[in-house]
């Protein structure tokens, strides 16, 4: 049986963790070439992410094994959040323990915490339109399909699918 995972917020001992992770998920998704391109280069300044929004951490027999960022509408990290939206974005595991559970932990802990938010009534994320493991998290969650949602990397003709999960 695998050790318990405990979800927290990242504190800045955590921000070279996170930012190998992200880094490493992103590369081993195929997600991107190279950890030099402009979005890898800014989703691993994690300090300028902490300062901007919220980030969690998984973390299994004290080490970081994944992260999420958390964002409202209106914040600096928000792409597509509703007025009455919790959004949450790069949920990632380390890939030398994907499938061990921490991305089923930070989302049933991200559902907890929205449900928590008075003026919350949904969920919403984007992901992309190939990231099969990570739409399967997401159905499993509960979190549906909303295509008249879905949008293009600015710039760029890669589409993003809107996943919601109604509270």
């Amino acid at each position: 049986m695998q050790p318990q995972i405990t979800i927290r917020p990242a504190v800045e001992a955590d921000y070279d963790a996170v930012a190998r992770i992200t880094r490493d998920s992103y590369l081993a998704a195929g997600y991107f070439d190279d950890a030099a391109h402009p979005y890898m280069r800014k989703i691993q300044d994690v300090a300028l992410r902490a300062g901007q929004a919220t980030i969690w951490i998984a973390e299994r027999d004290g080490a970081v094994v994944g992260s999420v960022t958390l964002a409202l509408a209106g914040e600096p990290y928000a792409d597509i959040a509703l007025h009455d939206e919790l959004e949450f974005r790069m949920l990632v595991v380390d890939p030398a323990v994907q499938r061990s559970g921490a991305g089923q932990a930070m989302v049933q802990a991200i559902v907890s915490h929205a449900r928590s938010l008075p003026s919350i009534g949904g969920i919403a994320l984007t992901t992309g339109a190939s990231w099969e493991s990570a739409h399967g998290l997401y159905r499993k969650n509960g979190f549906r399909r909303v295509p008249e949602r879905d949008w293009f990397v600015p710039g760029t003709d890669t589409k993003l699918l809107v996943y919601r999960l109604d509270l």
